[in-house]
């Protein structure tokens, strides 16, 4: 599939063609229509796995400052070409400069953290009409209107570490009654909160890995779009840490990764059979867990759902692109406010 997302062009066909067609792009693949499009209206090209992209395409991007950008077919980056005059820099700048104000990098991480509790909160109310116990249905229900309760502190927050503990707060809200929307009693009977380093029971351990992949995939989406994403707002910046991508991964972890889990789990395609437990404790997916988990995460990345800020309907995949984008526009100075991504 071809998507333009925010002037933006996402090729996701693995066997296309794109070719410069006098002052478009022409997008060809096998079993469907070419799909062509003028330069003019392209800020850049995001190619997923190894479609072939003409040298004259290329020469022309490179010639007009319009980037190319190769991710692996599983969302990992790959490289950028650019030609010899790029914004990336200022990009980076402006990036860099927020993260030096409080009040500018607050900014940011409000909206992020709301986003954050409102995404959980719809998971807790979704689970609440579906679930048949009046009693588990209770408390997800009260912890739903618990976190509804702190959306205006965390909106108000004053200061980042007002706004990590908020933050804090409402995790530990939202995971105090996660086993509640789980179905199966033995995965529910072993959850003790979220725990990471390592996880001990196998709902933690389908978590962090579908937190690791999302992360993964956010980084590659930032390095797409220009920015660090070693330098963030709401958690600090430590060698090695991407900062940036961990903040959007706040946003997106209920609806990516905890809406997963609990399918995977409540439709029994995960059983006890797809863990093994380690030394010490620590529990993990098997080798047979992570294909189920994965074949999962594929399928989903493909599923469509409509942005609320770019009223057009995406996959999946490119959620964390679009809000990459977003971001980027922000920092520039484009727009006034960052806007968070909220399912709906």
């Amino acid at each position: 599939m071809t998507f333009q997302v925010l002037n933006w062009l996402y090729v996701q066909e693995e066997r296309a063609s794109l070719l410069l067609d006098h002052d478009a792009v022409r997008v060809r693949a096998p079993d469907r229509e070419p799909v062509t499009l003028p330069l003019l209206a392209i800020e850049g090209i995001v190619c997923f796995g190894t479609p072939h992209v003409s040298t004259a395409l290329i020469q022309r991007c490179a010639s007009e400052g319009r980037e190319l950008v190769f991710l692996t077919w599983s969302g990992r980056f790959a490289g950028r070409m650019e030609g010899p005059c790029s914004g990336n820099v200022l990009l980076r700048r402006a990036q860099h400069v927020a993260g030096l104000s409080e009040d500018r990098a607050l900014a940011i991480a409000r909206p992020i953290v709301a986003a954050k509790v409102q995404s959980s909160r719809l998971v807790l109310q979704r689970a609440a009409r579906e679930i048949a116990d009046p009693h588990g249905s209770g408390q997800l229900s009260t912890a739903a209107a618990a976190l509804a309760e702190m959306l205006p502190r965390v909106r108000e927050a004053r200061s980042l570490d007002e706004l990590r503990g908020h933050e804090g707060e409402a995790a530990a809200t939202y995971f105090g009654v996660f086993p509640h929307m789980i179905r199966q009693r033995a995965f529910a009977e072993r959850f003790d909160g979220r725990q990471r380093r390592p996880p001990r029971d196998p709902v933690n351990a389908v978590l962090s890995f579908l937190y690791t992949l999302l992360r993964m995939e956010i980084v590659a989406a930032l390095e797409s779009a220009g920015l660090d994403p070693q330098v963030g707002y709401l958690h600090t910046l430590r060698p090695g840490r991407p900062a940036l991508a961990l903040d959007l991964l706040e946003e997106l972890r209920a609806p990516l990764a905890d809406r997963l889990t609990l399918t995977l789990l409540n439709r029994r395609q995960l059983t006890l059979d797809h863990f093994q437990e380690e030394p010490g404790g620590a529990v993990y997916l098997n080798d047979r867990g992570r294909e189920v988990v994965l074949a999962a995460h594929r399928r989903r990345k493909q599923e469509e759902v409509e942005h609320p800020l770019l009223k057009q309907r995406i996959p999946w995949a490119l959620v964390p692109h679009a809000q990459a984008r977003v971001l980027a526009r922000h920092l520039r100075g484009d727009v006034d406010r960052y806007v968070p991504f909220l399912a709906r």
